[in-house]
């Protein structure tokens, strides 16, 4: 989306964030006010219930959301994933991605703007504080540039203060998704010396969080976040962005003889660039540094009805839209996304569907033939390998299924906790005369308290007759 070649490049030769020195040039955004904005706080609300609450909800005493990277133990929704579930975690996280271009390809980078945590933590928490205590952004540069004084000591103090609480809270927070609550809780409540390592990494998460959004703040999305960069190959002239409509905007000028000049609609009052919190003018079109807050949909808005002139100078469109005023419409691209998206999630619907409480393995013990045993008898070693995905204690029993022979556990009676994975070996003997074929099909029936809960097929090793 371009202005008249005249300008449409001089945004290209410098970054928001980046002054004529090649300095660091701190972004103050005008606090914003409008419909979008209302809504994105009402989300952030909700989002940020749902962030904070989450790892309290338990399920039977069990955790509701659990991230365990370190002992491979992840709970989404109550649904627990062990290691030999990561196929299905790897699907559901493709799924995830698939989803996030597909949203892309069809609304730019909203995920950015409404659902990103950067976002939501450093413009609907960190930078209302901010606004609370130095005011909004003219007071804000005011007070920056002024000299040390009490006043400034005691609001800058305040405001990092605080700033540090909130980043040891979120620091908090994030490790209880990774250790859960109870564990998060003996942490803070036992003596350091009982958990070092816990506590040296909520340290570190707060530094890292409070370095975040109290100095890095912008520069996380403009030179981080790979996503911002993924949008240059996901976005096309159809894709739905924050957009400014050039065709009746241009020529800029006062409002003073606006008809008699031929000017458009815009006014160049930079309210649009005053608000934008990457520093950005979105008049120079679509831009990497666009997190789609929809800021400067508010703020032109709120101008366009001052001057009585209708809204959507800014607003979500693309760039068909506002040269040839064509609606969405699906792409090649759109249909691709949609398309691998449906076939991952069907493919997850019917894993899930098959997916068992009890995952068993039952192989012969690689290298061994058959041992002959008392009365005639013929006996195969079987390694066993059993995981436990619920939370509940499982003893186990195994029995053959048409078939009269006999299985021994070589160690004592199976009882999985939850959770537990139990590796382990079993005989299956079986009377010489019973043994046909060189590789006799076996069907072993796994029970729990007298109920099957699966079948495993295997083959039994004997003697050539």
């Amino acid at each position: 989306m371009s202005l008249p070649e005249t300008d449409a490049d001089k945004f290209r030769d410098t970054i928001s964030i980046v002054n004529k020195k090649g300095g660091r040039k701190w972004v103050y955004p005008k606090k914003p006010n409008g419909r979008y904005t209302t809504a994105r706080t009402l989300l952030s609300f909700f989002l940020l219930a749902a962030l904070f609450g989450l790892p309290f909800i338990k399920i039977d005493g069990h955790p509701f959301m659990l991230l365990n990277v370190f002992e491979r133990k992840f709970i989404i929704f109550g649904t627990v994933f062990v290691p030999q579930d990561f196929y299905l975690f790897g699907l559901l996280m493709i799924s995830l991605f698939v989803t996030l271009f597909l949203v892309t390809a069809v609304f730019g980078r909203i995920f950015c703007g409404w659902f990103c945590p950067q976002t939501i933590f450093l413009e609907m928490v960190f930078r209302k504080i901010e606004y609370f205590i130095e005011g909004d952004y003219l007071r804000q540069i005011a007070l920056n540039n002024s000299e040390w004084n009490a006043n400034k000591i005691f609001k800058k103090g305040l405001k990092y203060a605080i700033f540090f609480i909130l980043s040891f809270l979120i620091a908090n927070i994030f490790l209880s998704y990774l250790i859960g609550v109870d564990q998060l809780w003996k942490i803070i409540t036992e003596p350091v010396s009982m958990h070092v390592k816990g506590f040296l990494a909520v340290l570190i998460f707060t530094g890292i969080f409070y370095f975040i959004f109290a100095w890095f703040r912008e520069q996380a999305c403009i030179l981080v976040c790979p996503y911002g960069r993924l949008q240059s190959v996901l976005l096309d002239k159809n894709s739905i962005v924050i957009a400014y409509d050039y065709i009746r905007g241009e020529p800029r000028g006062k409002v003073k003889n606006r008809e008699e000049d031929h000017l458009g609609d815009c006014i160049d009052c930079k309210l649009c660039v005053n608000v934008c919190p990457t520093g950005i003018d979105i008049r120079n079109g679509t831009q990497l540094e666009c997190v789609n807050c929809t800021a400067c949909i508010d703020a032109c808005d709120s101008i366009m009805d001052q001057v009585d002139r209708p809204r959507g100078l800014i607003r979500f469109d693309s760039m068909e839209g506002i040269k040839n005023n064509v609606k969405l419409k699906f792409t090649p691209r759109v249909i691709g996304y949609t398309t691998v998206l449906l076939v991952l999630l069907t493919t997850l619907t019917v894993l899930f569907a098959q997916r068992k409480d009890l995952d068993i393995n039952i192989l012969r013990t690689p290298g061994m033939l058959f041992q002959k045993q008392p009365d005639d008898k013929i006996s195969n070693m079987y390694n066993l390998k059993v995981s436990n995905k619920t939370f509940t204690e499982m003893p186990l029993e195994f029995r053959l299924i048409d078939n009269d022979g006999e299985i021994k556990l070589i160690e004592h009676e199976i009882n999985l906790k939850p959770l537990e994975i139990h590796e382990g070996t079993l005989l299956i003997i079986l009377n010489k005369e019973k043994i046909k074929m060189t590789n006799t099909p076996l069907k072993i029936e796994i029970l729990s308290g007298g109920k099957q809960i699966d079948i495993v097929n295997t083959t039994f090793l004997g003697p050539q007759n």
